[in-house]
């Protein structure tokens, strides 16, 4: 084992600080291969980790109880009846690590990865499969196996897939941060997940994102119901992923959780190949990507999920409002990231797009976030909740109101970039929003954080959504629209200003023609 493992591992490496120590041992060794690459080659290593290891411990207790098992150690079925992936010989971990010095280790992972999906089906496409590739440094590769055996080093499986979980998710946020734009594909920041997560207390039903990207949301919905004492079998998940790459990390990601998921047979495009037509889900948890323009809006203009107004082909926006509102239960609930520009733009119809959502009561609350919560974008975010739960007997009735709470002065900076919400924070936040939601909360507006607003002084506010404007809020904030709001702005301000200006440069020829002096 690595001496740097070693001094901190206490209790099977679940210590803090043995993910970051991982990382930085494993960082060394990729020598200047691009982290998007890199991020392949280990995480693949890591799921494969993982399933040798809950295999192995299946083939452990089959062994010993020889009695009942008699010869049934190389039996797939029971292996499949304990809910654990079959681990074919030429993929298990100790054969290969017993190998991992060998030239030709990388074709042995491929051929390893290949039988796996050969005898998964649900793995089928998804596994890395270019280990043995020229540019990939087989002796970095050796040591990298060598340092993943240090992982989940306890005797039940529970353990290993705890630890190896965590060690998923601490590496897909920094390879999140080393890959600067790309990474933001994949990964939303967990303090964001957590915040969607507790406001929206998914204890059971049918929780869907259709932007799923490696699946935060989805396991962080476990983490929740597993915390409340809940049974994540109460729990159906559904999601969807364009980027091919994207949906694999999520499928690897879910099943090293123990989290079973559709996520349809392949990664698609959601606006135009709706894999979950037909779903209503009590829960919508989602992080789309902002302002998009190239979403093929122009093909869709008489979709049936544009209710309350076709959204423009310039920006893909209103269309993941309206898209998860489509997909809503009748006492469903929805919380998603989107852009602060959604809360204030009325370009090409999105203003009125807005009032109706607002109007018809589906708005129920908005959080304005801090900067430098993104690893991949500095525009200012924000959290929509829209809810059909409004009218549910177990809340209380607040299809006249809109929650409004300013977080922007939250969180702490956590690296020299990037902003995190602490656990106080996530508590006065969603404490909040609980009083305020529940029939027998005790809410209170508290100036410049938070006010319940009725829809009447929402509309004299033109319909815009800003916390800033309710809250009494003296919190300025650079970049509060869309490029397209503010060039409109611009532009429309120039045009006058040109205007007052042909009117003065007439007025000056006039006057100094009328002292014989003409400007022709």
């Amino acid at each position: 084992m690595p001496k740097e493992i070693a001094k901190n591992k206490k209790s099977n490496g679940a210590n803090v600080g043995f993910e970051e120590t991982l990382w930085s041992l494993a960082d060394k060794m990729r020598n200047n291969m691009d982290p998007a690459e890199y991020k392949h080659v280990v995480l693949g290593l890591i799921f494969l980790k993982y399933i040798s290891d809950s295999f192995e411990e299946v083939y452990k207790s089959i062994k010993a109880d020889a009695d009942y098992y008699e010869g049934q150690e190389e039996d797939k079925d029971a292996y499949i009846s304990e809910g654990v992936f079959w681990v074919p010989a030429i993929a298990r971990w100790e054969y290969l690590k017993a190998n991992a010095k060998k030239p030709e280790i990388g074709k042995l992972l491929d051929d390893a990865m290949i039988a796996i999906e050969k005898d998964n089906p649900s793995l089928k496409g998804v596994l890395a499969k270019n280990y043995g590739r020229p540019d990939l440094d087989k002796v970095r590769l050796g040591e990298l196996i060598d340092l993943m055996s240090s992982i989940g080093l306890g005797d039940k499986a529970s353990r290993s897939k705890d630890v190896l979980g965590r060690v998923y998710e601490y590496f897909l946020g920094r390879f999140a941060g080393a890959e600067g734009k790309g990474g933001g594909e994949f990964f939303t920041p967990q303090s964001v997940v957590k915040l969607l997560v507790e406001m929206l207390e998914p204890y059971k039903g049918r929780i869907y994102d259709p932007c799923c990207g490696s699946g935060g949301m989805f396991v962080q919905s476990e983490k929740f119901v597993e915390a409340h004492g809940g049974q994540t079998h109460d729990l159906a998940i559904y999601g969807q992923e364009s980027n091919p790459t994207t949906w694999r990390l999520c499928k690897m990601n879910l099943a090293i959780r123990g989290i079973d998921g559709n996520l349809g047979s392949q990664n698609a495009d959601t606006f135009h190949n709706d894999l979950h037509k037909d779903l209503k889900a009590d829960f919508i948890l989602a992080n789309p990507p902002f302002n998009i323009s190239d979403w093929g809006g122009e093909r869709l203009k008489d979709d049936v999920r544009w209710k309350y107004g076709v959204p423009p082909a310039s920006n893909a926006n209103y269309g993941w409002i309206q898209h998860m509102i489509h997909h809503l239960a009748p006492t469903g609930i929805a919380g998603f990231v989107l852009a602060n520009g959604s809360l204030s733009t009325n370009t090409s119809g999105e203003g009125d797009i807005r009032q109706s959502l607002i109007t018809n009561g589906l708005v129920d609350c908005i959080v304005a976030l801090p900067s430098q919560l993104f690893y991949t974008t500095q525009i200012p975010a924000c959290l929509w909740f829209v809810s059909r739960d409004r009218y549910d007997h177990k809340f209380r009735n607040r299809h006249d109101e809109i929650l409004f709470i300013d977080a922007r002065k939250m969180g702490t900076m956590v690296t020299r970039k990037n902003r995190e919400l602490t656990d106080e924070d996530l508590k006065k936040i969603t404490g909040v929003y609980h009083a305020w939601r529940t029939i027998n909360g005790k809410y209170e507006d508290v100036k410049g954080f938070c006010k319940a607003a009725k829809i009447t002084e929402v509309e004299k506010n033109g319909f815009v959504l800003t916390p800033g404007r309710y809250v009494g809020s003296d919190y300025v904030e650079e970049d509060d629209g869309t490029f397209e709001d503010k060039m409109t702005k611009v532009t429309a301000e120039l045009g006058d200003q040109f205007k007052q200006s042909k009117e003065l440069e007439d007025r000056i020829k006039k006057n100094l023609k009328s002292v014989g002096f003409e400007i022709k």
